[in-house]
């Protein structure tokens, strides 16, 4: 039987678990905080027969670690249809576990969910234990790579064609006349399907990296209203990777982990550093017309607090460059009376620091100051000799600055959109 004491090894971090019985695997769960979750199992077993049971015939814990809750899930699953575990099962009625379906049998595949294993020409992406978690799953990724889920395919574009999740639409290929169309958009789909699969494979990374790609062409093209659609795609990517099955607001692992973790980072360069109750991140949104405008986003208690959200929009006229636009708002920012932070994140790496770290001395405040720089994440301390940082990518506190980099993002991109329909309906 596992005690509490045989817990106290297990990571506090992203990961799979496992209770085991000598070599056999009798449960496989998943955590954004292994340790805790276990220790839940320990608790409810008091209560609960399926925990008891599951607590009582193990003789050992075993964890495997992840980068992020996305490979957390997927990462389970791939256990439980492989050892198939004895209480993996539904506990107070007969019915199976959902599978994601992909029909790769056909030349339009369709993405599907299917509760149980019947065709041979199909591939299948699961268990999941639940029915919301496989369609937030699958909204997610065709926000990002659309498809097709409908059962039966017409000989037109279905509705979900018109708002662009299913693009290109096989209904309406399949009534394309001119066969080199045809082949184009079945090879188009084709392609998008092979998308899905990887993503579902946990294969993010290649993906990611494509779309940062063809966002600095079409910004360098001037095609900001295509750049912004795949902007929304990085978006919706980064988030399905870090944070998939949660809300913004309840994100974290908890904030006494993210907190303690990012003390533990920090400390080493910010000696005096006591707290990190308030956390404010600075991101600028600029797509190259007049529409300029930056985000501030806090995390109190290590907590997001949109009640703390603000917004700026760029006044100097002529500004060339972020850097000059994120000097206006820091600026702007430290002459309000609002709560002084803890500390501050700025979206980049050393020239960023370098720029907001000019202020801050001019200004005379003394507020730690790092960075977040990207593929791959790390982190650029805002010190007199800037120091690179990378933490383990499942560290809480990591995690903590990252999701605090990805809702500023959000929040300084949706406040640039609403500039620009304004605008456009002016």
């Amino acid at each position: 039987m596992i005690t509490k004491s045989e817990v106290k090894h297990l990571p506090s971090t992203f990961g799979v678990y496992l209770f085991k019985k000598g070599k056999e695997i009798i449960y496989v769960g998943k955590s954004i905080n292994i340790k805790a979750r276990v220790y839940s199992h320990l608790e409810n077993a008091r209560l609960d027969r399926k925990e008891y049971l599951i607590v009582s015939n193990a003789d050992k814990v075993e964890s495997i670690e992840t980068e992020n809750e996305f490979k957390a899930l997927i990462l389970e699953s791939f256990l439980i249809q492989k050892h198939t575990p004895k209480y993996n099962v539904r506990w107070r009625d007969d019915k199976s576990y959902l599978y994601i379906k992909i029909t790769v049998g056909e030349d339009f595949p369709k993405v599907l969910v299917s509760r149980k294993e019947y065709s041979q020409k199909s591939l299948y992406f699961g268990p999941f234990s639940s029915s919301s978690q496989v369609k937030d799953l699958i909204a997610d990724i065709r926000r990002i790579v659309p498809f097709c889920t409908q059962q039966r395919i017409g000989k037109r574009g279905c509705f979900y064609s018109k708002i662009h999740l299913c693009d290109p639409c096989p209904g309406a290929v399949i009534g394309l006349k001119d066969k080199k169309d045809y082949e184009l958009k079945k090879k188009e789909y084709r392609n998008n399907i092979s998308r899905v699969r990887r993503i579902l494979q946990g294969s993010v990374n290649k993906l990611l990296a494509d779309l940062y790609r063809d966002l600095k062409k079409l910004t360098r093209e001037q095609k900001y209203e295509e750049a912004i659609k795949i902007r929304n795609k990085i978006y919706r990517m980064e988030r399905l990777i870090h944070y998939p099955l949660t809300s913004h607001e309840n994100a974290l692992i908890n904030e006494g982990d993210s907190k303690k973790f990012l003390l533990d980072i920090l400390l080493p360069f910010f000696p005096n550093l006591k707290k990190i109750d308030r956390i404010e991140a600075y991101d600028i949104s600029n797509l190259g017309d007049k529409n300029q405008t930056a985000s501030m986003v806090v995390a109190s208690n290590g907590r997001i607090d949109k009640s703390q959200y603000r917004r700026f929009r760029i006044k100097t006229p002529g500004l060339k460059s972020d850097f000059e636009r994120l000097k206006e708002v820091v600026t702007r920012r430290m002459k309000q009376k609002w709560p002084a932070p803890d500390l501050i994140v700025v979206d980049g790496g050393e020239p960023q620091v370098a720029t907001v770290l000019g202020i801050l001395t001019l200004l005379d405040r003394k507020i730690p100051l790092i960075g977040i720089a990207k593929n791959p994440d790390r982190l650029v301390m805002g010190v007199d000799i800037l120091k690179t940082v990378k933490p383990a990518i499942n560290n809480p506190g990591f995690s903590l600055i990252r999701l605090i980099r990805d809702e500023s993002h959000r929040f300084a991109r949706k406040y640039h959109l609403q500039l620009r329909e304004r605008d456009f309906l002016l």
